[in-house]
């Protein structure tokens, strides 16, 4: 029995989206036929899969930051792609494609802080604290999809895209420095970012719980 479905609105207000969009979009019209978004999909997961591994590789080797940030690359084209692809087709497959998306970006993002905090760059308990916070707001921002009908891919002009940004600039520096320590030797670089990247998520946790809870109260006030 076919289930009802009412797609969601997306939100997309991150710095870079007006460009991330034209860009996708002339991509899409590109691609070759044989190309689907299940590929692109796949292509996603496997790349996080293969940073996860880069930065493990890193622990030995400083050249696996580089390779971490070309998989971070073809994780953004995957993952973004994915869905502009099967729009400009016109092959949208709103339940399926919102299921697989967000399942893939659960065990992608296991995969690559599990490989920070193997590499020695990221203290195990960081990457834990970081990696909690980030299923935490993925769970509101499922709650709120199902709630509102609102998808909220940003939060104070930040997205997954601007985040892979911020952690490559950072693989560039841990492979310009002599060493990966920081502020007298006493903090590792990446322990000082996924420290702040922690509280940064849980504000826009915090806010995004407060803002759902006092639209859904006053829209299911009992008079």
């Amino acid at each position: 029995m076919a289930v009802e479905f009412r797609d969601a609105e997306r939100e997309q207000t991150s710095f870079l989206a007006p460009l991330e969009k034209r860009a996708l979009v002339w991509l899409a019209v590109r691609m070759p036929q044989r190309v689907n978004s299940d590929h692109l999909t796949v292509l996603g997961l496997v790349s996080l899969l293969a940073a996860g591994f880069s930065y493990w590789y890193a622990k030995g080797e400083k050249a696996g930051l580089l390779m971490a940030i070309v998989f971070l690359f073809t994780n953004w084209f995957g993952d973004s792609l994915d869905g502009t692809l099967a729009r400009v087709r016109n092959r949208q497959r709103p339940r399926y494609g919102f299921y697989v998306d967000h399942v893939v970006d659960a065990f992608g993002t296991l995969f690559l802080f599990g490989g920070l905090a193997a590499s020695g760059y990221m203290s195990p308990w960081v990457a834990m604290g970081f990696l909690i916070a980030y299923f935490m707001l993925s769970i509101e921002v499922y709650l709120s999809t199902y709630t509102l009908g609102m998808f909220r891919l940003s939060h104070f002009k930040f997205s997954p895209t601007e985040l892979r940004i911020l952690l490559a600039a950072g693989n560039i520096a841990l492979f310009l420095m002599p060493s990966p320590m920081v502020l007298g030797g006493r903090f590792l670089l990446f322990d000082v970012g996924g420290v702040i990247g922690i509280a940064g998520v849980f504000i826009m946790l915090l806010r995004a719980i407060i803002q759902h809870t006092t639209m859904l109260y006053e829209e299911e006030t009992v008079r």
